[in-house]
């Protein structure tokens, strides 16, 4: 029987829509649904809401609910990965202490300042998922959706190269979803290919029965002021090619927008946006506990847009289909750094996830991208070397904070951030959590 174990699960909402995709899916065997999560309430309200989404979709699943972590693991075929080190109250600090220096962020979630303090929050956990996975299940895929996703998939594979682990994330799909409807063009009959860094891979290929989308792209966007005032279109205006996450997400890894209160208001933007998301997600989260409590049905989406359970159904059945995936680079973007973490195309089968080799994508488009990836390669080398100056040397190179504060304004907040989050930072970086494993200093001298 095929073991899933969804690790963060009491990420309620998603929880659902996953399992929703997942048990809608014909030919599948039974599977033995593992929810774990250290938060025995919100595990609870997960295991309430995947018996409702079973028993409204008529499907028979094995379902076991732990807070171990080790007894979840043990014989599991795909571990996916929720998680969020801190919460709510991490991502008020992620925000608003930047934004008191100066520093404007909407999501903060993927690079910058933000990114890399969720990422020095979540390697210690992540090198712990990994040791237990070799020991426990080694030949599972760890399917991963916490952010920040390049920082997250590049570390996996410095703590544990010999784990099959992939990033996924549906801002591809959405992306050209949206895009669709703009053009009033129907999805069924759309091909689409996206390939560069998640949250800013660029759609290098867009065409519906044969006919290239892009002109008519541009011709609606020069044609609509109101258009002109989104993020991403005014990137595509410049750039030649649009980029794959909302105008909220890019308008955070550039230097172009968030300095700049003219801009912000030309935009429309909201710094700190992404609080109250989350505030709206605990709501969810509180509506659903009061719904199972009550006895009242769940709403559940439909759209089986998630790769997770698309991977889960081609590798268990033999369904063959593209998705888009954050691998390591290994030649699949040849303009791009080998060993960083890149998002390409590639063939999912019953042997499992292959990346599709995209060649050069389009140079601008990846000019962008190194920078984003050197914050993301100084924040990795900082916690594999353990040295403090390099977390403060990738906030200096990220376009948004380098335009906002002086190098000097830099240091200050990342001493400020270092000691709010200190409790689940690694100790080399000023915090109290010990980051190397014996197979790490093993894997890495």
């Amino acid at each position: 029987m095929p073991r899933i174990v969804f690790t963060g699960a009491g990420s309620v909402v998603f929880t659902r829509q996953l399992l929703t995709d997942l048990l809608r899916f014909e030919g599948l065997p039974t599977l033995n649904i593992v929810l774990y999560d250290i938060d025995s309430e919100r595990l609870a309200v997960a295991e309430g809401t995947a018996r409702f989404v079973a028993r409204h979709l008529g499907r028979e699943v094995d379902l076991e609910v732990t807070n171990d972590r080790r007894a979840a693991f043990t014989g599991a075929d795909f571990v996916v990965n929720m998680i969020q080190v801190g919460g709510i109250a991490a991502t008020r600090v992620d925000l608003e202490v930047p934004a008191r220096h100066g520093l404007l962020q909407t999501i903060g979630d993927t690079t910058g300042v933000g990114g890399v303090f969720r990422a020095l929050r979540t390697f210690p956990v992540l090198t712990d998922i990994a040791r237990d996975m070799r020991e426990l299940c080694p030949d599972a895929w760890f399917l991963n959706y916490t952010n920040p996703m390049a920082m997250n998939i590049w570390w996996m594979s410095v703590v544990a190269p010999d784990i099959k682990a992939v990033g996924l994330c549906h801002s591809v799909y959405w992306t050209v979803n949206d895009l669709c409807e703009l053009l009033d063009v129907p999805l069924d009959g759309t091909h689409f290919r996206a390939a560069g860094v998640n949250h800013q891979a660029w759609l290098y290929e867009w065409s519906h029965d044969g006919e290239d989308l892009y002109p008519r792209l541009k011709a609606l966007i020069d044609s609509d002021p109101d258009l002109q005032r989104r993020v991403r279109a005014e990137i595509f205006r410049r750039i030649g090619y649009y980029p794959t996450e909302t105008s909220e997400h890019s308008s955070e890894y550039l230097s172009w927008f968030l300095h700049d209160p003219e801009q912000i208001e030309r935009f429309r933007l909201r710094p700190l946006e992404y609080i109250g998301i989350s505030e709206e997600n605990v709501a969810e989260f509180e509506a659903a506990r009061e719904s199972l409590k009550n006895g009242t049905d769940l709403e559940l989406e439909d759209g089986a847009a998630e790769y997770a359970p698309q991977i889960i159904h081609s590798i268990l059945t033999g369904t063959e289909r593209v998705i888009h995936a954050n691998v390591v680079n290994r030649g699949y973007i040849d303009n791009l750094p080998e060993g960083a973490v890149v998002e390409v195309p590639a063939h999912v089968d019953a042997d499992g996830i292959h990346p599709i080799n995209v060649g050069s994508i389009p140079e601008q488009g990846a000019a962008l991208n190194r920078t984003y990836l050197s914050v993301a390669g100084l924040t990795i080398e900082a916690a594999r070397r353990g040295e403090p100056e390099l977390v403060k040397q990738a906030v200096l190179v990220d376009p948004n904070a380098s335009s906002s504060l002086t190098p000097a304004q830099i240091w200050a907040l990342c001493d400020e951030l270092t000691e709010a989050h200190a409790k689940y930072l690694p100790t080399a970086l000023g915090g109290m959590l010990e980051v190397e494993t014996a197979e790490f200093r093993a894997a890495n001298g």
